[in-house]
């Protein structure tokens, strides 16, 4: 027993998938616990059950601040989850990855735990304490990725005719764009516990689409706004840059999206916080905003055309329907950029919109329309992101064959069902009135508990399924832990050697 359960911790706490499974399962027992919580759960008495069952003090009074934290939880693991991503997939010493992850893992495992229990349970300032610990220790793996990251190791630099984009003396831009989307959100993490340490000294909490009417505001809630909004944003750049790597982005797009990808992290970061002093901050928000959109556009373009040509490698002259058909044969990886286009019409679309049409149309409304606007926006935004993570992560998993496929199409489905409808309840004022809207309530919100349900059920099979498989002697688990391993090995190897020449040429140096 003592064997078994050792290997599983094993693979669980010193494997980089492991540590992914760990930060997933936690992020969907928190949702799953905590999504009990609000919506007709509450109408259906689930929540008291919650509330009862679990001890939790859920004071009106406290509301907005509990709300802050548990997306403060929340996003810690998933920032933790894209770390493990990207430092498995980037080029890095075995220590530094090492570092990195265990770092992260106890930070953003501190930070959930005793936040929630902070929030949720009693208010104890010495859980408070230690969530800003695990801040703290999220925030310094933040700064040794940066370090690992550092683009202009010549190790790391790309050969002349490479099909990735490189600068010309060959710096890797890809890993400049890793770079510099870890440093932003390094800034903006730093922006946001600025504004936190002036809690009760000039700051008070606040929900930023509570403020929408308001007039005027601080320096402190704008410096809260810019940085909520970097930060989904960064959190979209960052598993952007990773599915490019899964699908082997290259050749011309990449050598065009990749530096526009740069340009957009620095551009949109400097917009999204300098609300703070500029009165036209969104106009630069708007322009990086457009490099990051053509970056995701190149790769759109690329992923698509690469599956429909390596579906039909063996096809003479392929016809429409051919090329269609190897188009969706993988509904992982088409998933992963039809995403990001459905994005468009539910997110970027609509926030455009209403950017250019405040004024004449939605400040017009009552606030309650507009407020519901704004948190659905953001709302959908972040479960898209949270879509094509885990496709990602499913395809690492090794899901084939025909269930690789009702999980990808029920997941981008559903998924599309439950965001379109919310985008047709937000923007609902547009097209019907108060008087004659139950229908169109009715409906949306119906599709959005449908896609959303099909979309928690088939996850939980799958997290169910990642379960069992702990238990097997010859699982997925050990698969995958043999071949990071062996990876690492590998990797290890290398190093010795290029260390080991250091060192022999360093002897016959000292040697003349």
């Amino acid at each position: 027993m003592k064997e078994f359960l050792g290997k599983r911790l094993t693979y669980l706490f010193r494997s980089t998938k492991g540590l992914t499974l760990v930060a997933i399962a936690l992020v969907a027992i928190v949702t799953a616990v905590w999504g009990t919580l609000s919506g007709p759960m509450i109408e259906w008495g689930i929540r008291d059950i919650t509330v009862k069952t679990l001890g939790m003090d859920l004071s009106q009074a406290d509301r907005e601040g509990r709300i802050i934290m548990l997306y403060h939880t929340i996003a810690m693991a998933i920032l933790a989850i894209e770390v493990y991503f990207i430092t498995d997939i980037i080029p890095m010493k075995r220590h530094e990855q090492t570092m990195i992850n265990g770092t992260i893992t106890v930070g953003y495992m501190t930070a959930l735990v005793f936040g929630l229990l902070f929030a949720y349970f009693g208010h104890n300032f010495t859980y408070h304490g230690l969530f800003l610990v695990g801040q703290s220790l999220v925030f310094f793996a933040g700064i040794l990725l940066a370090a690992a990251l550092w683009p202009w190791k010549k190790e790391y630099y790309l050969p002349e005719g490479s099909p990735y984009s490189r600068s010309k003396k060959g710096v890797n831009l890809e890993r400049v764009a890793f770079f510099a989307m870890a440093s932003a959100t390094l800034l903006s993490a730093t922006w946001g516990a600025t504004t936190g340490s002036f809690w009760a000294n000039g700051h008070e909490t606040f929900l930023a689409e509570n403020l929408i009417r308001h007039p005027l505001h601080t320096s402190l809630q704008k410096a809260i706004i810019g940085h909520l909004h970097i930060m989904v944003s960064l959190a979209a750049s960052a598993i952007t840059l990773v599915v490019g790597r899964w699908l082997d982005f290259k050749g011309k797009l990449h050598q065009w999206g990749i530096p526009m990808g740069i340009v957009g992290i620095i551009v949109l970061t400097a917009g999204a916080l300098s609300i703070v002093w500029l009165p036209w901050a969104h106009n630069i928000i708007y322009v990086g905003a457009v490099f990051i959109m053509m970056e995701a556009l190149f790769f759109v373009i690329y992923s698509w055309d690469m599956l429909i040509k390596t579906g039909t490698a063996d096809i003479e002259k392929p016809s429409f329907m051919q090329k269609l058909g190897a188009l969706f044969s993988d509904p992982l990886k088409f998933g992963v950029g039809w995403q990001m286009v459905f994005m468009n019409f539910t997110v970027s679309g609509v926030g455009i919109f209403m950017a250019i049409r405040l004024e004449q149309i939605f400040r017009v409304w009552p606030a309650r329309e507009e407020r519901i606007t704004l948190t659905g926006h953001w709302h959908i935004l972040a479960a898209l992101i949270a879509t094509i993570i885990i496709m990602y992560y499913a395809d690492i998993s090794g899901l084939k064959g025909k269930t690789r496929k009702w999980f990808g199409w029920l997941l981008i489905i559903a998924s599309d069902i439950a965001f379109a409808s919310a985008t047709i309840f937000s923007m609902k004022r547009l097209f019907v009135d108060a008087v004659h809207q139950q229908t169109t309530v009715n409906t949306t919100m119906l599709l959005i508990d449908f896609g959303l349900g099909i979309i928690l059920v088939m996850f939980a099979l799958f997290m169910g399924w990642r379960l069992y498989d702990l238990f097997l002697e010859k699982g997925q688990w050990k698969k995958e832990f043999n071949a990071e391993k062996q990876i690492s090995a590998k990797a290890e190897l290398e190093d010795q050697k290029r260390k080991m020449a250091e060192l022999e040429a360093t002897l016959k140096e000292v040697s003349k």
